[in-house]
């Protein structure tokens, strides 16, 4: 947008234009998103010239380019031009005879793909989109990533009146419309063990209105003292303990609680008007992640290097801004003796690198992931699968906190005057690190030439399940 906006309103008070190259979301219940992901700028005088009656027109040619472009990269094609103005904004009658004269023809060129324009004031944006099973639709909002975010819409939208009085404390911090906000987001959380089963019991007291929890494992005793919500009868301990048969404790692990339904019973206790999506399942799977399409916001809070390449994937091919949140505790595998303690927070949105540019993806583990447990036994991936990291509540709380306090800030609730690099903090030395973000331009993954906001148009590096 911040191209786009340097391109309309160079601050000569003209009209000028640009087509947008958009990637296109089709979402399992209907419905979908564009997701602006290429500036074609039309150049005055050539390709942007006057027309016979007293308007400026694109150029033939201009957008026979254009749309072939679109059609080969399969992205949508959408017009945009400016209007004066400042908060609301609207096509002229000449603007949308235009679109009935050339648009249809558009869509046959664009083989499946809609087309549509965009009409830009300073703080307002409207769209007139039209589908290639021959509907046509307006576009309600529009949301610009970045710190804040920031939603046009044609016009002002109305006062959402008074906030539910539950929030009467946070209202008085965020106003009626912050909290109007995080009700209307659908935000996920991956991974609901120790950082995630945080993150589901802060989203649920904000207010947010719809959660995604996903998670492919059962509670365990261990995990009691950091799971918020969990309980014996969860971990199934009484069928568990070491003096039971095999076959009981056997049972015992298989009919243990989801953590999945551990959090969503959290969540709904917490805030019972929240619309809760439960799903015991893996996030490498492409039935699971195609729930997290519509997303708004997404945190990665799951140990599995898997989970971290399709989050990456996911934040930047569908424009679904989120974190990675973590805590690691290093020991030496023989003497026990604590090597590191720290908490992570990392900030990934599509602006700016992500964890292939900053080297956060092994390849090596990736692999490994990718075998069998008999596999990675005999070719000695895991020296001891007896050896379980250390882990404790306090760490997760601390990374947990400051993820859900920057997501408060990204959407423009908090004031930010704070950095924005990854967050490391020791507690052992009470240090705090940013580690500086990389961003590598020419990155298959993050990059303007690789899936950036590609939707539909690439596939997610996930597995099918079977």
């Amino acid at each position: 947008m911040h191209q786009l906006r340097a391109r309309l309103f160079p601050g000569d008070g003209e009209e000028h234009a640009a087509i947008l190259a958009a990637g296109v979301v089709r979402l399992p219940g209907g419905g979908g998103r564009l997701l602006g992901r290429e500036v074609i700028p039309a150049i005055d005088g050539r390709d942007y010239v006057p027309g016979e009656r007293g308007h400026r027109l694109l150029t033939a040619s201009f957008v026979t380019k254009a749309a072939l472009h679109c059609r080969d990269e399969g992205l949508a094609y959408l017009a945009v031009h400016c209007h004066g103005g400042s908060r609301s904004v609207a096509f002229s009658s000449t603007d949308l005879a235009s679109h009935e004269r050339g648009y249809p023809a558009l869509l046959d060129v664009l083989r499946g793909q809609p087309v549509g324009a965009l009409v830009l004031a300073q703080e307002a944006l409207a769209g007139d989109l039209w589908l290639p099973d021959g509907t046509r639709t307006t576009i309600p909002q529009t949301r610009v990533l970045g710190r804040p975010w920031q939603t046009l819409y044609p016009s002002p939208p109305p006062s959402p009146g008074r906030a539910d009085p539950t929030y009467d404390r946070q209202t008085r911090l965020f106003s009626d419309r912050g909290q109007l906000t995080l009700s209307q987001l659908k935000v996920a959380v991956i991974g609901v063990g120790g950082a995630g089963s945080l993150l589901v019991e802060y989203l649920a007291r904000l207010g947010v209105g719809h959660l995604v929890i996903i998670d492919p494992d059962r509670i365990d005793l261990t995990n009691l003292p950091r799971v918020v919500g969990s309980t014996r009868w969860d971990a199934r301990a009484w069928f568990t303990h070491d003096s039971r048969p095999h076959w009981m404790r056997r049972l015992g692990r298989r009919t243990a609680t989801p953590k999945v339904r551990v959090a969503a019973r959290l969540a709904r206790k917490a805030n019972p008007k929240m619309a809760i999506e439960p799903i015991f399942g893996d996030a490498t799977d492409s039935a699971v992640v195609g729930r997290l399409l519509d997303c708004d916001f997404a945190f990665l809070a799951a140990d599995m290097m898997q989970a971290r390449l399709v989050f990456n994937a996911l934040v930047h091919q569908y424009l679904i801004p989120g974190a990675q949140v973590g805590a690691k505790v290093q020991a030496d595998r023989i003497t026990g003796e604590l090597l590191d303690v720290f908490t992570v927070y990392r900030p990934i949105t599509p602006d700016r690198g992500c964890l292939w540019c900053n080297g956060l993806i092994n390849t090596a583990r990736l692999q490994e992931e990718a075998l069998a447990a008999d596999e990675r036994q005999a070719q000695r991936y895991v020296e001891d699968p007896t050896v379980v990291a250390p882990s404790v509540i306090t760490l997760n709380a601390t990374a947990s906190a400051h993820a859900a306090n920057d997501f408060l800030t990204v959407l423009g609730l908090l004031e930010a005057k704070a950095e924005h690099d990854y967050l490391r903090l020791r507690p052992q030395n009470a240090t705090v690190y940013y580690d500086g973000i990389r961003k590598d331009a020419d990155c298959p993954e993050c990059g303007r030439k690789g899936r950036f906001a590609r939707g539909d148009a690439r596939r997610l590096p996930t597995r099918a399940r079977h």
